[in-house]
């Protein structure tokens, strides 16, 4: 079942890259992205109304203003900056090998802002993922495609955000269950993208098939397979276990959006493909092992002491730092 679980969770989250790439032709990327989220973000309202209003209690102003913050970075300007990304030309592959180093990054800088130990294995692991994204990408501008050299900083945006959205989850102390965070995330999503798409005349959606069906692709397999399976395999293996599926988006996605789109997957692509693994595979083995619950936390004494990255492994002292994790997407 466990097996089942995790190739669902890395197609449901790859597929978010290739409904991407299925609205790219269709409209611009803030009308997809605003109405992948307006009908998304009414439904969990009124289940937040009713069914979830327990998990509500005892939230502050402050609280829900954090959960938008990490939703705009992490939803917003994380999924903005990859819808635009390929709409210019970037390929899904390389954008997702791009946005799967964030827990590499995340783990990195965990030792400078965190005062966490990062070990010299993992550094360089962290090396060799970089090397992996070098080669994707020059691959990828090497085939010919028309792209402007720019266009790849955009996924690097999109990556950054979501690594600041991870540190500022990260230095939380109030536990939000998942259902009030991803209300709160997509409702933050819904109201920014109808805003931009409103002030950029792009409301209005486009009549063609492609249009809706990539809609529906994205609620149905990215926002409730992905998002969904993402906490579920959370509560039952840990943010290590998720973190670590996440490298096997950027092969997954690449091998797809070559099968499905013509995409270029050279011997080049699939040597940086081959380090980027290799990346991880180096980082899983330079970690300690967290022990964790069935919730995915660590054990009441480790509690806040123990950091969830594969990267990062926490000093003397660092009992007031929460672990650095990957928020939801």
């Amino acid at each position: 079942m466990h097996l089942l679980l995790s190739a669902a969770f890395v197609l449901c989250w790859s597929s978010g890259f290739i409904g991407a790439k299925l609205g790219a032709d269709s409209a611009p990327a803030v009308t997809l992205l605003m109405w992948r989220f307006l009908p998304l973000a009414a439904v969990l309202v009124v289940v937040a109304a009713t069914a979830a209003r327990p998990s509500w209690r005892g939230l502050t102003a402050r609280d829900m203003a954090r959960q938008a913050t990490i939703g705009a970075l992490s939803q917003s300007g994380y999924l903005l900056t990859v819808y635009s990304a390929i709409q210019l030309g970037v390929s899904s592959g390389t954008t997702a090998l791009i946005d799967g180093t964030q827990p590499l990054v995340a783990g990195a800088l965990a030792g400078p802002l965190l005062h966490q130990y990062v070990s010299r294995r993992q550094w360089l692991g962290l090396c060799l993922g970089v090397g992996g994204v070098a080669l994707v990408t020059t691959a990828d501008a090497a085939a010919g495609t028309g792209v402007a050299g720019w266009a790849y900083l955009v996924p690097f945006l999109g990556m950054s955000s979501l690594v600041a959205a991870t540190f500022l989850e990260g230095r939380s102390r109030t536990r939000v269950a998942p259902s009030v965070s991803m209300t709160v995330h997509c409702t933050t999503s819904a109201v920014l993208f109808t805003a931009l798409a409103a002030g950029t005349g792009s409301l209005q959606p486009p009549a063609s098939l492609s249009f809706w069906a990539a809609v529906g692709w994205l609620v149905a397999l990215s926002t409730f397979g992905g998002y969904g399976l993402y906490w579920l395999i959370l509560r039952r293996r840990g943010v290590t276990e998720v973190n670590t599926l996440m490298f096997l988006m950027a092969p997954v996605t690449a091998l797809w959006g070559a099968a499905m789109f013509g995409e270029p997957f050279g011997p080049q692509t699939a040597a940086g493909l081959a380090v980027g693994l290799a990346a991880v595979v180096l980082v899983r083995r330079g970690a300690t092992p967290t022990a964790a619950g069935p919730s995915g936390n660590p054990p009441p004494r480790a509690r806040g002491r123990t950091s969830g990255n594969p990267l990062v492994r926490p000093r003397a002292g660092d009992g007031r730092l929460r672990g650095v994790g990957r928020p939801g997407r």
